[in-house]
């Protein structure tokens, strides 16, 4: 148990950087502990357990106008036990908290402010509350924080009634929902590609209406299906899907949800046409998206999509790497407590860094006296590819000017999942790509973290580290999402590295080994957040749906599928058959929320390939992605694992549990795959 000074708030000893940010306000805060929930036993009082993170804008919002307030403070103080919980370190509570509130609101969002029983069940919640009363129906914070107290004071019993039953419907979505106890068939995941091209804005890019989001998982299920037979065969369903990738994919990447001048994707847009961010930039959103314009370049040879590639990496390089090898977490939206300070443009400070330059540049990048954001300028492109090649070195400059600016504050923190993401994505996009050197850094990344989170059996993995300070243990996506990392290491380190022997699938199938110790469940499909011995949680939920990140269960999909190619052990294919028996409803309901275990699905049944042979690896990998940027390609990314056989004269190819004659050139072995 952790002990704590006598002071009123106890965030200035947390290892946090959101909650440091909270740790000079008059609030008593706690950090999320078992002592809190004594002391609201104790003083009989609510709890309040306030979510969010360091680069959240309407969570500095809401500190500045209420957390920082004396008065306020005041009555959040003698009503409630308020905890703050940094929801990046602590997934599992905030999935707890926001599944609570969108039961009850509708809706959910940071900050997460989740009212609960001294015993943590959550009965009441919502996300931002402004300190008066601004006509927009939002009940002001001081009046709310009344209420709840009254309430919890007049009618517990109701109150508790109302935690039961929003405990009840928690638990009973531990069930996979919808799952009538079969697994997505192929035409099942066809259907779904269709409905998700049904929910696409054919304008501006994007699914559903403003604020947008980049969505990979979704990206990556019709990258997938594009290549299968079925698909091949309705040249209609072809042709849409290869609209709505390609409108998407341009879209976020002339707009301004990438950052034109510094490399980089933001979190999300706020409206429809993707021309003002929520300039926060997120570890999980860069690494995941990095492979997606990859595999999208395999297939349809746009060379806006390797600029992407590249300059998203060089983006992490130079602004996210921390000094022991790993990434931070995430880069504030707000400079100076204003949103944005660092990233727009006024007409005359292009005008003065671009000189003759500027007129054209403006034109290119859609600049203009009046502006696009708060009489300011956030860049898109509104000119071709050959406009940006043009003005590459007019970027540069203004890269440079605007590296003299304030800059937004970083969240130092190394996330093991979020890294473990980076991990797999920069294998892919190494390979697919031609670049070593990414692939090196994957390597050198997962040598870092290995060494830093995990013991060498994969009994046990830490989550989070800040310094030289190593802490909490791992939830089911850190494991799950680590192996698929070392299965994308599995899949091609023997490119960069050939003449080596790799630990890369036997780590992976002990992290997959000790989730399903850990967190599976013997008495009904999928797996449980977090472990059993957890007791500071009022119900163990499980993880269905895929969010900015990859659900859980959607990544062990992955990993039970991968794993049979590269293991000896008959039981991934029971439990990959097992997992999958979840998702027949979900697939036909909700396919776009569970996109990333649809797309390990489609992938298995597509097949996984190996390939063993002495090394010829560079030729394979030119047969099957090339490097020429601009022609046409018949052959789009299949997922295939290099294995190096030194007495091989040749390629023997494998795909799925079928194996092909063997071949004798890499060219030979591409037309196999």
């Amino acid at each position: 148990m952790p002990t704590f000074p006598d002071v009123s708030n106890r965030l200035a000893h947390e290892s946090s950087l959101y909650l440091r940010q909270h740790e000079a306000n008059p609030v008593h805060w706690w950090p999320w502990c078992a002592e809190a929930f004594a002391e609201a036993k104790a003083k009989d009082k609510p709890v309040l357990v306030s979510v969010g993170y360091s680069s959240c804008h309407w969570c500095h919002v809401m500190a500045r106008e209420s957390f920082e307030q004396p008065w306020v403070a005041d009555l959040m103080n003698q009503h409630f036990v308020c905890i703050k919980v940094d929801r990046e370190e602590r997934p599992e509570v905030d999935k707890l908290m926001m599944d609570a509130v969108q039961m009850i609101q509708g809706h959910g969002g940071w900050p997460l402010n989740s009212f609960c029983l001294p015993d943590g069940r959550p009965f009441f919640g919502g996300t931002y509350f402004p300190p008066e009363d601004r006509g927009h129906g939002q009940v002001p914070w001081p009046q709310l924080l009344m209420r709840v107290s009254d309430f919890y004071h007049r009618n517990k019993s109701e109150l508790a009634a109302n935690a039961d039953a929003i405990a009840q419907n928690l638990t009973h979505l531990t069930r996979a929902p919808d799952a009538d106890g079969s697994a997505p068939s192929p035409d099942d995941l066809v259907a779904a590609a269709r409905r998700i091209c049904e929910q696409h804005d054919d304008t501006f890019g994007g699914f559903g209406a403003a604020p947008k989001f980049p969505a990979p998982h979704t990206l990556n299920l019709l990258l997938g299906l594009r290549g299968a037979a079925a698909v091949e065969a309705d040249r209609a369903l072809a042709s849409r899907i290869d609209a709505v990738l390609t409108i998407t994919l341009g879209s976020m990447a002339r707009g301004g949800l990438f950052d034109q001048v510094g490399g980089g994707f933001h979190r999300y847009c706020v409206d429809r046409d993707w021309t003002v961010p929520h300039f926060e930039k997120m570890l999980y959103d860069n690494a995941q998206l990095l492979g997606t314009y990859a595999e999208a370049w395999a297939r349809y040879r746009d060379p806006l999509y390797v600029d992407v590639c590249v300059e998203t990496v060089g983006w992490l390089l130079r602004e996210m790497r921390t000094a022991n090898g790993l990434f931070a977490a995430s880069l504030d939206a707000d400079t100076d407590h204003h949103e944005g300070t660092t990233y727009v443009w006024t007409a005359p400070e292009v005008a003065t860094a671009l000189g003759d330059e500027a007129f054209a540049f403006a034109q290119a990048y859609g600049l203009s006296d009046k502006g696009n954001f708060e009489g300011k300028n956030i860049p898109k492109l509104k000119g071709d590819q050959a406009a940006r090649k043009r003005f590459a070195a007019a970027r540069a400059k203004l890269r440079a000017l605007r590296d003299q600016r304030p800059q937004p504050a970083r969240d130092d923190k190394n996330l093991l999942s979020w890294n473990a993401l980076l991990i797999g994505n920069l294998a892919k996009a190494g390979w697919i790509l031609g670049r070593k050197d990414w692939l090196e850094l994957a390597i050198e990344t997962e040598a870092n973290l290995w060494t830093r989170f995990a013991r060498e059996d994969g009994a046990q993995l830490l989550a989070v580290a800040h310094g030289d300070k190593v802490t909490l243990d791992g939830n089911l996506s850190d494991y799950a999402w680590l192996a698929e990392a070392e299965l994308a290491l599995a899949a091609f380190a023997s490119w960069a590295r050939p003449k080596q022997t790799h630990p890369y699938a036997a780590r992976a199938e002990r992290l997959l080994l000790t989730a399903h110790e850990r967190f599976g469940d013997p008495h009904s499909v999928g797996s449980f957040v977090v472990p059993a011995d957890r007791d500071d949680l009022s119900v163990r939920q499980k993880d269905w749906f895929d969010n900015a990140v990859p659900a859980g269960n959607s990544s062990l999909l992955h990993g039970f599928g991968q794993i049979q190619m590269l293991s000896t052990d008959t039981r991934w294919a029971r439990e990959f058959a097992d997992l999958s028996t979840a998702y027949g409803g979900l697939c036909k309901n909700v396919p776009n929320g569970v996109a990333h275990a649809l797309d390990g699905i489609a992938r298995f049944a597509l097949g996984h390939a190996t390939v063993k042979s002495a090394g010829d690896w560079e030729g394979l990998r030119l047969a099957l992605n090339g490097d020429d940027q601009t022609a046409p390609h018949a052959r789009p990314y299949r997922p295939v694992f290099l294995l190096a056989e030194p007495s091989a004269t040749g390629f023997a190819v494998c795909v799925g549990q079928t194996c092909l004659a063997p071949v004798r050139t890499a060219s030979e072995a591409a037309e196999s795959l």
